[in-house]
């Protein structure tokens, strides 16, 4: 392997985090799959955002470190957003509410996880 590629291959895995940094793209993934399933049983929603919580500062500073953001942010305002509409069934509009709750956060979760697929951070144009 002469300079040039040396260079190359650098360049690479700086652009994509680093070496080593495929264990925290998986770990981003079981996250995302832990939110899509938290849908049906909520307790693993739990368990993914406890998880991002904890990866986030290993991937301080790379591209995925949007994707845990992204994850945390996902499930808190879902949550919040998902008591409101809960007080709010009492007037009839908390359905609305709880709709607009889960539309939103299963087109976070899939947004998501397809840029984690394809390598790219969220938080950028585009």
């Amino acid at each position: 392997m002469n300079d040039n590629d040396t260079q190359l291959a650098q360049a690479a895995d700086s652009s994509q985090g680093g070496p080593g940094k495929d264990s925290l793209k998986t770990v981003a993934m079981v996250v995302y799959a832990l939110e899509a399933v938290g849908y049906f049983v909520g307790i693993t929603a739990v368990v993914g955002v406890i998880i991002a919580h904890i990866k986030i500062g290993e991937a301080r500073g790379t591209w995925l470190e949007s994707h845990f953001r992204w994850q945390i942010r996902t499930f808190w305002y879902s949550l919040l957003w998902g008591i409101v509409g809960v007080v709010l069934l009492a007037v009839m509009i908390g359905y609305l509410v709880l709709l607009g709750v889960l539309v939103w956060s299963i087109y976070r979760v899939a947004k998501g996880w397809l840029r984690l697929i394809d390598g790219k951070a969220m938080y950028t144009a585009t």
